[in-house]
């Protein structure tokens, strides 16, 4: 698979945080940069807290959120803090868009996973900027219809894959482009997370009190509540999470993506090497998918191997982190022809390219008051780095040992059509994207 390196060749890069910005800056607003904006904040309890947390930087005029518990805690937040009018409350999204729209700049959202792609639509046809929570949308097609929509309506748009924002995936970027490790032959990436099972539905249960159910589900098939939904456990349920892969690869894949310019591939193919379990309700668990990247440019081909969790590595990246003394979780082995590079969860403390303004949110206020772009905007970096993430659920479906052929520019499974069915879920009316 790779030659073994001395300690001498094999470069590591610790990291917190990273990200890399890959287009060309752009005015799209005359927002003045001393005006206060107008925020709404779609979810905030959990990942919602930074929505709220960077909101009263400015100014919240909405918030909406089917936990009346999560709504109180933020109320009192917001009340001790935020000098003007206190925000509308609201259980659905949609309705808070539709009421206070002329009072909106922005909106954050932080929902679970199958409800992202459905408010982010939403308001950007409202003329709105938006930020969402990572990954950008429950399947494939969701991807390319809010990349469309950010271009159409010229809005500013931004992913909360943090790392994106920092200093390393720019940094491991230019370290790999330089040539450091010579030829990128391929890398491993462990995702560190095993969500899913093999069950069907658990027994129905009553929603628990200040829960708004039909809310929570919004697109989703209509069922009865049971536990292991709200307000965490849903990563692992198909209709709501988007299982490991979804949940992970916008992190721990972000500086492979971007590196190895992923994005220029006209085709690319997935196979699954190891999987387990799954059901119709739940995704499969102790996944490892390849990717098979063609030439782009002057790149050669690459394979890109994906582990749920440390678990499941190979002997080449457990020598790496045995001989450097590196912990194997969270992390991505880079092998070249000349060395191995290795960073942690989001790319890693890993200079030329353009970098951002504080963390995603605080990216995408700066943008929209002083022009630029946010360096994770849908059309151009979260929509492609998503969909690629969520090819490896294909390969899931396929099972293990079936290479599924992916052809890009018409967002198509070429040698397995019957996977293209899992392109673009069915929403609920009144949901759809």
């Amino acid at each position: 698979m790779s030659k073994r390196v001395s300690r001498r060749e094999f470069v590591t890069q610790s990291a917190v945080v990273a990200g890399a910005a890959i287009a060309a800056p752009q005015v799209l607003s005359a927002q003045s940069p001393n005006s206060t904006l107008g925020v709404a904040v779609i979810g905030v309890g959990g990942m919602g807290g930074y929505s709220v947390e960077s909101g009263l930087a400015e100014r919240i005029v909405a918030i909406a959120d089917i936990d009346e518990g999560k709504i109180a805690d933020a109320m009192k937040k917001i009340g001790s803090r935020q000098t003007t009018a206190a925000p509308e409350v609201f259980y659905d999204y949609r309705k808070m868009l539709d009421k206070c729209k002329k009072d909106i700049d922005v909106v954050l959202i932080a929902t679970p996973d199958h409800n992202h792609a459905p408010a982010a639509i939403r308001a950007i046809n409202m003329g709105k900027h938006c930020f969402c929570q990572k990954p950008l949308a429950h399947d494939i097609f969701e991807c390319r219809a809010l990349a469309r929509a950010a271009r159409r309506h010229k809005v500013l748009t931004q992913m909360g894959n943090q790392g994106h924002c920092g200093e390393g995936l720019r940094r491991a970027c230019e370290y790999l482009w330089s040539g450091a490790i010579g030829n990128l032959i391929e890398t491993h990436t462990i995702l560190g997370r095993n969500f899913g099972g093999k069950d069907g539905r658990l027994a129905t249960k009553p929603v628990p009190p200040g829960v708004h159910w039909d809310e929570w589900l919004g697109p989703a098939e209509y069922r009865e509540y049971h536990e292991n939904l709200h307000p965490f456990s849903w990563r692992t349920w198909r209709q709501f999470g988007t299982g490991t892969i979804g949940d992970m690869a916008c992190h721990c894949m972000d500086a492979v993506f971007f590196a190895t310019k992923v994005a220029e591939a006209k085709k690319l193919s997935m196979e699954c090497l190891n999987t387990n379990g799954g059901s119709e309700e739940m995704w499969a668990q102790d996944n490892i998918v390849r990717y098979d990247v063609p030439a782009r440019g002057k790149m050669p081909a690459v394979k890109m191997y994906v582990y749920d969790h440390e678990g499941l590595i190979p002997p080449v990246m457990k020598q790496a982190a045995t001989e450097n003394e590196l912990r194997p979780s969270e992390a991505t082995l880079f092998v070249g022809d000349n060395g191995m590079f290795w960073t942690t969860p989001y790319a890693g403390k890993a200079m030329i390219l353009p970098r951002a303004h504080g963390g995603p949110i605080q990216d995408l206020f700066y943008c929209i008051k002083n022009g630029g772009t946010p360096c994770s905007n849908f059309p151009d970096a979260a929509s492609p780095l998503t969909e690629f993430a969520l090819l490896g659920h294909l390969a899931q479906h396929a099972g293990v040992g079936k290479v599924v052929e992916w052809d890009v520019r018409r967002m198509r499974c070429t040698n397995m059509p019957e996977l293209n069915v899992h392109l673009r879920r069915r929403a609920r009316r009144g949901w759809e994207v």
